[in-house]
């Protein structure tokens, strides 16, 4: 790979390839980092959800029992 860039300007392998590889590859790129971000979101809610239904478990619970012991 270094033989085909090596008569090559600079500019050639750090700008106009990159570039090249964003327009062919950008909706890709775009979508795998937009399916990324929308498992991340769904797993946030779940802790989230769960974590809640904990507290609100550990809550009454604790406080049922406290009421036994009176």
């Amino acid at each position: 790979m270094g033989e085909i860039f090596a008569g090559l300007p600079w500019w050639v392998k750090w700008v106009a390839v990159p570039v090249i590889a964003l327009v062919v590859f950008g909706s890709l790129i775009v979508s795998v980092l937009g399916f990324v971000i929308w498992v991340l979101f769904k797993v946030l809610v779940f802790v989230a959800l769960v974590a809640g239904l904990i507290y609100v478990v550990r809550k009454f619970t604790s406080s049922s029992s406290s009421r036994s012991d009176w």
